[in-house]
């Protein structure tokens, strides 16, 4: 017996009818009911993109470790027969220099290995009296400014987008510029927009890394390192530096920022985790992995197969596209027990929400070390925060981005 099937779960029918990705949420912190068929079937579906390309839904969580860490499905995005998510994404493949998460093999284990030593759980830890002295400071500015606030712009979005400005090196006086346009590169609306957006910062990330390298003492941040040391040795030219950059700084603010956003969001529609939470703060680093596994906000992690795989009682063909759901994923009931609820207790930690494999965020550290300080710094803080408006009427992002909310009204 092949050894992926060995792994993974035992097959039963599939939806009959392919299941359109991505669908909007209903609530924030639930995976759209329109995916409820690719949790009552197979580990493998069936799933209808935005182009009308039919594509293999990965939705059982042990075939889901079993397939990411398989080398016969590709992340290279260059290929025409990549899977594209959205016509933002699709716009942008002939135009950009793919780096890191969109490459495979040696050129992947190469930048990989580059930043490896900037994101160790050493250097995360490192960072903790840093990152608590940004937590504190954007909350006694929210505390003197008074209630309201919007969350969002007030502190979950500022908090992560100043640690990733410390450790790349980028000045935080421009967040202003490269939030607004990491929104346009997400959000679009049109492709045109997120095109226009990576131009500006590949433009501004250039600009800043050609004043870097005729700085006769360079700084600590990761951007300098690259400058200084890869690219005047020619281990990476220039727009691999401005593409590797472009990555850490768009993904070290959004992701995390939609996490705390929607991870508070969700605690405050929690009130009895939240009490035991507050109570025991011992507990924060298991809330952490709960609330990722349970709210997946990079879902739909997308590969292309290079050779056929039998798996599951299914042959994925060479060519195919697979997109790894992972708000599914991260719901299988052969996994968690009762799934849907919030639950500190459970042995969470071996969630996709990071992916898995070669390709596993090289962040995880830094993310989890962020969102540790914060969940406990917050509700410290402010053990009054609630919402300052109606749950239903708080508007959360669309299905085909980084799934969080758009703003979150609170008062405490």
């Amino acid at each position: 017996m092949n050894e992926l099937t060995d792994l993974t779960e035992p097959t039963t029918p599939a939806p009959a009818e392919p299941v359109a990705w991505p669908q909007d949420r209903t609530c924030p912190y639930h995976p759209p009911t329109g995916y409820d068929p690719l949790r009552d079937g197979a580990p493998l579906s069936r799933v209808t993109l935005y182009n009308g390309r039919t594509v293999w839904a990965v939705t059982g969580h042990g075939t889901a470790r079993a397939l990411l860490a398989d080398a016969r499905l590709s992340s290279d995005r260059r290929r025409d027969d990549f899977p594209m998510p959205n016509a933002r994404f699709a716009a942008a493949r002939e135009r950009r220099k793919v780096a890191l998460l969109g490459l495979d093999g040696p050129e992947h284990q190469i930048q990989r290995r580059m930043l490896i030593p900037d994101f160790t759980l050493k250097r995360a830890t490192a960072m903790r009296p840093a990152i608590q002295r940004i937590v504190d400071g954007l909350l006694d500015r929210m505390i003197a400014q008074g209630p309201p606030a919007d969350l969002v712009s007030a502190f979950a979005l500022p908090v992560p987008s100043m640690v990733i400005c410390d450790l790349l090196g980028v000045p935080y006086a421009d967040h202003e510029f490269f939030e607004a346009q990491s929104r346009r590169l997400l959000r679009g609306p049109a492709p045109a927009d997120s095109l226009d957006a990576r131009d500006k910062l590949e433009a501004y990330l250039g600009d800043l890394a050609d004043r870097k390298s005729k700085d006769e003492a360079p700084g600590d941040g990761v951007l300098d390192d690259l400058v200084h040391e890869r690219l005047r040795e020619g281990a990476l030219d220039r727009d691999e530096v401005v593409s590797l950059a472009l990555i850490l700084l768009v993904a070290g603010h959004e992701t995390t920022a939609n996490m705390i956003s929607l991870g508070t969001f969700t605690l405050l529609q929690q009130p009895e985790r939240l009490a035991e939470l507050r109570a025991d703060p011992a507990l924060v680093p298991a809330a952490v992995e709960e609330l990722m596994r349970m709210l997946s906000i990079a879902d739909g992690l997308l590969r292309v197969a290079l050779e056929d795989i039998e798996v599951a009682g299914a042959t994925i063909r060479k060519g195919d596209g697979v997109l790894f759901a992972t708000s599914v994923i991260n719901r299988d009931e052969s996994v968690y027990d009762d799934p849907d609820t919030v639950d500190w207790h459970r042995p969470a930690r071996h969630h996709v929400a990071f992916g898995f494999g070669i390709h596993q965020c090289l962040g995880q550290n830094l993310a989890r070390t962020e969102l540790e300080i914060v969940l406990r710094t917050l509700w410290e803080r402010l053990p009054g925060l609630r919402l300052a408006a109606p749950p239903e009427t708080i508007p959360c992002k669309p299905g085909d981005t980084i799934q969080g909310m758009l703003e979150l009204p609170v008062t405490w």
